[in-house]
């Protein structure tokens, strides 16, 4: 099994992209680690994978150096957290805004600071595809999303050997969109579907699977991937 004895942090492990790609990894032999900020929802699931779980909170300096503290050196760290509020531009309440690039940019910021990594080890961003398809009301989005894809690329610069890639995702089917009324949700998940030409969005799996051979390719760093379904060309 390629990951056979590595030690894979997810942060943002306990569901949706993240959680996916603990349960690949951890099929592919690797000595997994998930954290996430909702302690009960994380040990459910890290009961439920057979993986240990660490409580992180990546808006706060010392809830992520406690983490890392905790996991010691590691190979592979996968950083999928995000806590997303957007809105209208000139309505959106600068707190939403603030907050939004707080838990998606500066936590991955602190991530990658504070990790330990083994040689030949790997860190693996996720923004996603509105950093160069912007959407009306998503502009923090999508600005995250381009700073994160930005960092990637610095940080396979500034912590080589270390190899550091970022996986830019299309629409993806995941938890994110629970609140919104099914109906409405599964009618926008339709439309989406019907204007890709694979012709169905994407599942966290199908992420997950990129996350993972960013992590197993040693020949690949501050590259970022668009997991898009064809998005981007139509």
């Amino acid at each position: 099994m390629q990951l056979a004895g590595k030690k894979v942090v997810v942060v943002g492990g306990s569901s949706g992209i993240g959680l996916a790609t603990a349960e690949l990894a951890r099929h592919a032999g690797a000595d997994v680690i998930i954290a996430s900020r909702n302690a009960e929802k994380l040990d459910a699931v890290a009961g439920r994978l057979k993986v240990a779980a660490i409580p992180a909170d990546v808006t706060d300096d010392a809830s992520v150096e406690n983490l890392f503290r905790r996991s010691g050196q590691v190979d592979h760290v996968v950083v999928t957290a995000a806590q997303l509020r957007t809105g209208p531009f000139k309505t959106v309440p600068m707190a939403d805004v603030r907050s939004t690039f707080e838990g998606k940019f500066w936590g991955a910021w602190r991530v990658a600071r504070v990790a330990e990594f083994r040689t030949g080890g790997s860190l693996t961003l996720v923004s996603g595809f509105l950093s160069i398809r912007p959407r009306p009301n998503s502009a923090i989005i999508s600005a995250a999303n381009a700073a994160l894809e930005s960092l990637s690329r610095a940080l396979a610069l500034e912590l080589a050997p270390v190899r550091v890639n970022c996986v830019s995702p299309g629409i993806i089917d995941t938890p994110i969109r629970a609140a919104m009324p099914e109906a409405a949700r599964q009618d926008m998940l339709a439309r989406a579907a019907a204007g890709l030409p694979v012709g169905r969005v994407g599942q966290g799996e199908d992420v997950a699977h990129q996350i993972v051979a960013c992590m197993t390719n040693g020949f690949m760093t501050g590259s970022t991937i668009y997991l898009d379904g064809g998005a981007l060309v139509v």
